[in-house]
């Protein structure tokens, strides 16, 4: 009886976690697309690390902060991630790969998804590619918020060029 206590009281903090973050980054901003797309890695990042229940609230705010991108053209298309590897301290990494199929300079936001074997979402994180020349193709990685199983996989949900 105490462990399911002790589970509800984890959720309880975990739903009230996020609504606190969620209130004090919506009062945040800078003005430019990076400080948005850094801000919405961030809270990303921080609502994400929470117990497996956020990770769904995780995804809608990624959503949100990506649609708050100013000037941001889907381009899902021109977004890879290549398998992730686990690493010694359980968390993932996945390299992400962007194509930047404009005229100019731009930067990108990816929201990679984590899913287990059976296709369940684990994590969801923000990775941001700065300043990919016209033509050019550029990498980062995504890093995992929590310790994932071996048999993960990563997939890019969107991305935003801005």
């Amino acid at each position: 009886m105490a462990a399911r206590h002790r589970t509800r009281r984890a959720a309880l903090g975990a739903v009230l976690t996020f609504a606190l973050g969620a209130a004090v980054l919506t009062g945040c901003g800078g003005d430019s697309p990076s400080d948005t797309a850094r801000e919405a890695e961030s809270a990303v990042g921080s609502i994400a690390s929470q117990a497996s229940e956020a990770v769904e609230s995780a995804t809608a705010e990624a959503g949100r902060r990506l649609d708050d991108i100013k000037d941001g053209v889907d381009v899902k298309g021109d977004a890879r991630v290549a398998a992730p590897t686990v690493g010694s301290d359980g968390r993932a990494r996945a390299e992400v790969t962007v194509r930047n199929t404009d005229d100019s300079a731009r930067s990108f936001a990816v929201q990679v998804n984590f899913t287990d074997a059976g296709g369940a979402l684990t994590d969801t994180v923000i990775v941001t590619v700065n300043s990919v020349q016209a033509g050019d193709s550029a990498t980062a990685t995504a890093h995992s918020t929590r310790d994932l199983s071996d048999e993960v996989r990563a997939e890019v949900a969107r991305a935003v060029r801005y």
